[in-house]
């Protein structure tokens, strides 16, 4: 077996036919959906009257969230100033 030359060219198995960059796990899309319809039908004005409930109940874990969503990079030129507290984590 130490004799065997690696494979190149034709035959080099089953090598990059993997799932597409950017093309979502289908079971992670299908749970992501399940989640949005679930928060939808969790309250009566949908999905943003549940959140805006959420935000005022459970403000920790809404900014946690809010934190996960916001765009990791600002443009300078959209005018948007953070202040954050000198406590937390750095963006």
């Amino acid at each position: 077996m130490a004799n065997e030359q690696p494979k190149v060219g034709v035959n080099t198995g089953n090598r990059g036919k993997g799932r597409p960059k950017g093309v979502p796990n289908k079971i992670n899309a299908l749970l992501k959906d399940e989640i949005l319809q679930a928060a939808a039908n969790a309250h009566p004005d949908g999905r943003v009257g549940y959140l805006t409930q959420q935000a005022n109940e459970n403000p920790v874990a809404f900014m946690t969230l809010v934190g996960k969503v916001l765009p990791t990079q600002i443009d300078g030129e959209a005018g948007i100033t953070i202040f954050m507290h000198p406590m937390a984590k750095s963006l």
